[in-house]
């Protein structure tokens, strides 16, 4: 197939499709090698050959037929490989940051995490004896009033009583250091 001249891109400005699939024709292959050479992607070289063609028939009526259009069309294609690297590498960088991001508000939720469970343990280790051995079968173990009052060999109402005021002055005191 002959290189397309003048007459051909002159054609191609007023409208020609055959002048224009002519020129497609002819220029599709190399153009396609030479960016396949830059993205090492054939898949993503077929779509940026594709889209630089559909610009220059939306561009058509600003081609110049005298001037080179071999350069104009390369240099697109390399302007719009430098955009895709461009692209990839925000797109990388972003990555990178949601990622640190993702890191670093996963270790202030642990640290949140383990100060409120420090909170809570101070607060159970200032219960009494009792308090704190009743709240521990009931919360730890799953006992009942009932079960935790027959194992202590104390009234159902004792437990609960103690049972109301330790977790009374648990939330009080976790409410308080929170703030």
């Amino acid at each position: 197939m002959a290189c397309p001249d003048e007459n051909t891109l002159q054609k191609v400005t007023e409208g020609d499709e055959a002048a224009f699939a002519e020129l497609y024709n002819y220029y599709k292959s190399p153009a396609l090698r030479f960016t396949t050479s830059l993205l090492k992607d054939e898949e993503e070289a077929e779509n940026m050959v594709q889209d630089v063609f559909i610009k220059i028939w939306v561009k058509r009526a600003h081609i110049k037929p005298d001037y080179n259009f071999n350069s104009y069309l390369f240099t697109c294609l390399r302007n719009m490989a430098f955009d895709y690297f461009k692209k990839i590498e925000k797109s990388e960088l972003l990555r990178k940051n949601y990622i640190e991001m993702v890191k670093v508000a996963g270790e202030e939720e642990k640290e949140e995490s383990e100060r409120r469970l420090n909170l809570v343990q101070a607060a159970v280790d200032s219960l009494s004896i009792k308090r704190k051995q009743i709240l521990k079968l009931n919360i730890e173990e799953g006992k009942s009033y009932q079960e935790i009052a027959e194992f202590l060999r104390i009234s159902k109402n004792t437990v609960k009583n103690q049972l109301v005021k330790a977790k009374q002055i648990l939330r009080d005191k976790v409410d308080f250091a929170a703030v």
